[in-house]
């Protein structure tokens, strides 16, 4: 049974690290569902959030790999995270509004950007949220969709 994992991978903030990472995973013929990289102010760290999905054995074997690589300092895999996804979503003036704010509210949302023929809408919200608010905004059209990954952060 496939289960989706999120894990936390804390590394050294230095070139090729990135690669040597999902390196692991192609080699493997695993998936990145989602993968953000961002530094670890005020350290030569950095934060890897991969979300990834698998049965027990290879998401065991994921772990076990990222454990062995050299950057690694420490993976996250287990626990309770706050996990939260972005969106941004164009959408031609030319549509009706109604029930856009509302929406947007209901969704951690807001306009974030104009232009002579568009709004631009974000929503920061839990991956599952931000699906259903994409079911949802399709009634407006959409010319462009953007999807970020997941940032998680380890609450224990």
């Amino acid at each position: 049974m496939e289960t989706r994992r999120v894990i936390s991978v804390i590394v050294l903030n230095e070139h090729g690290v990135l690669s040597r990472i999902s390196g692991l995973f192609a080699g493997r013929g695993y998936n990145i569902d989602s993968l953000t990289v961002a530094p670890i102010p005020n350290t030569n760290l950095s934060r890897l959030t991969i979300v990834t999905s698998g049965n027990a054995k290879v998401l065991e074997q994921i772990v076990k790999q990222l454990h062995k690589l050299i950057p690694t300092y420490k993976v996250i895999e287990s626990g309770e995270f706050v996990e939260k996804e972005m969106a941004l979503v164009k959408i031609p003036l030319s549509e009706k509004f109604d029930g856009l704010d509302a929406m947007l509210k209901a969704y951690n949302g807001t306009i974030a950007s104009s232009g002579e023929d568009f709004i631009v809408a974000m929503v920061a919200d839990d991956p599952n949220r931000v699906n259903n608010f994409l079911k949802a905004i399709k009634k407006y059209n959409p010319i462009e969709i953007v999807r970020g990954g997941s940032v998680a952060l380890d609450v224990q």
